[in-house]
């Protein structure tokens, strides 16, 4: 499932989330070589988040292959405590960055419309930041670089879920030819996204921070709670209630609506 769009309309531009978008784009071409040299996986290898880097659990000089004739080695450079931002601006190919930009986009603007542009940004980084944490903790030895935004966005689903759990998700389905675009709940669609990380997840633990399918599910989980758990801490309810009369006002609400 892809989500496409939400039946959730703004009243102000998500300055944040566009300027995070084009972070992100400006990343992949600037600094990942759009994906095409060995810029790429030179940058995953510096600027990647490596859980047994940040703990001192990995071996110092620990290789991991990670291309043809590349490796990846465990060092302690000081410019690795920097890793758990800068790799959120990292992705590991064009399938990974254009998921996340579309994840971000889908739902990022409308937390952003009752946090506001501050508010919003502290919270991404918040979620962020957790989102590491956990990886860290489900495998604190591994040499394994991560990277992506996903673990921030995760946080952005989970305030999602939590502020407007029935707004309607366009999710595009994909069966071999065929396709299919059905509006589904937000709850359920992001429930059903929690389940699958889980599912992934759990054979994982104990296996020494082995990623799951390459995908850092733990940071998944991680990002998702932490933005359940913190949405109420930096929305702006002078904003809710904006944004309610101006939808009102649109006839894209009614008076009884709840949190849409």
């Amino acid at each position: 499932m892809i989500p496409l769009s939400g039946h959730n309309s703004t009243v102000r531009t998500p300055v944040v989330t566009i300027l995070i978008l084009g972070a992100i784009a400006a990343v992949w071409l600037i600094v990942e070589g759009a994906g095409f040299n060995e810029r790429l996986i030179r940058s995953i290898c510096t600027l990647g988040l490596v859980p047994g880097e940040l703990t001192g659990l990995a071996p110092l000089g620990q290789a991991l292959p990670i291309a043809p004739g590349l490796e990846c080695a465990v060092d302690d450079q000081l410019l690795n405590w920097a890793t758990p931002v800068v790799s959120m601006f990292l992705h590991g190919g064009c399938e990974h960055l254009l998921g996340n930009v579309l994840f971000l986009w889908v739902f990022g603007s409308n937390i952003e419309d009752v946090m506001g542009a501050p508010r919003f940004a502290l919270f991404y980084l918040t979620c962020g930041l957790a989102a590491a944490a956990a990886q860290v903790a489900a495998g604190p030895t591994s040499p394994i670089p991560m990277v992506g935004a996903s673990g921030a966005i995760s946080g952005v689903m989970g305030a999602y879920f939590v502020l407007f759990p029935r707004v309607r998700v366009r999710m595009l389905f994909i069966l071999v030819l065929f396709y299919r675009i059905i509006p589904l709940p937000a709850w359920l669609v992001l429930l059903w996204w929690l389940s699958l990380q889980l599912l992934i997840g759990l054979p994982q633990l104990g296996r020494g921070g082995e990623l799951a399918g390459g995908i850092a599910v733990w940071a998944h989980v991680g990002g998702f709670l932490a933005g359940v758990l913190f949405v109420r801490l930096f929305v702006q309810p002078d904003l809710v209630d904006e944004r309610r009369v101006a939808l009102v006002a649109r006839g894209l609400l009614t008076e009884t609506d709840g949190a849409r």
